[in-house]
């Protein structure tokens, strides 16, 4: 079953009086449940893809479905609504908010959704054991290491069973140790809990750690390869 379904996409900034093609006439097909890496030189197009996947830019052009969804036929509020109970993001810089715990940074997108707090307490003291981090629940993201602080985004962005996960260079800001235990442990996620997981990277980790590699050059996929 498809999760994501990309078909003829293109998207065209314009820098003043230049028009720039990020991607072009791109076509991808993304299953429930894969563990997928988008890589690509800088400039490829792979952030712009990820930014289209989770609503937060659209599409110039061509069809964009998630989880049967046509984005073009949403409106702000409805493109919101989906981010928030479909769509888990990790980025690089972490964006956690600084003045929350662990804790209720994971409780943040549930506090959003309306979940009753015993039941939001529960499934965040959950998940952040689950991803290693028992015993910090209080500490705010500068007690945190960069690593800790990642797993905290980690845990935010599942903890509200979306039915994606985008991560933008999860790894960037990681020592290769750090980097490498994170990857295994969403690894264990996805098989565990089925959470599907798209990156975009240029981390040689990450593209290992896939079991589908998918390269972008110039706005267009030019590899599609799969593991067993």
């Amino acid at each position: 079953m498809s999760i994501v379904e990309c078909e003829n996409v293109r998207k065209v900034y314009a820098q003043g009086q230049v028009k720039v093609e990020a991607l072009k006439g791109l076509d991808l097909v993304v299953e429930k449940g894969e563990f997928t890496a988008i890589a690509g030189p800088s400039g490829s197009g792979k952030t712009t893809l990820l930014n289209l996947m989770g609503g937060l830019d659209a599409a110039t052009s061509g069809e964009l479905r998630v989880d049967g969804q046509r984005l073009a036929d949403l409106s702000q509020t409805e493109l919101a609504e989906m981010r928030l109970h479909k769509v888990g993001f990790i980025f690089q810089s972490y964006n956690l908010i600084p003045v929350l715990s662990a804790l209720e940074n994971v409780e943040f997108v549930m506090l959003l959704q309306g979940v009753p707090t015993k039941e939001r307490l529960e499934r965040a003291r959950s998940i952040l054991s689950e991803v290693g981090l028992e015993g910090m629940f209080d500490r705010r993201p500068n007690e945190l290491s960069g690593g800790q602080q990642q797993r905290v985004a980690v845990a935010r962005a599942i903890v509200s069973n979306p039915a994606i996960v985008l991560a933008d260079e999860p790894t960037a800001n990681l020592d290769s140790k750090t980097g490498g235990s994170l990857l295994d442990m969403m690894q264990a996620l996805n098989q565990n809990k089925k959470v599907t997981f798209i990156f975009s990277t240029h981390d040689r980790m990450v593209m290992e750690h896939a079991r589908r590699l998918v390269v972008i050059r110039d706005g267009r996929v030019v590899e599609d390869k799969r593991r067993s």
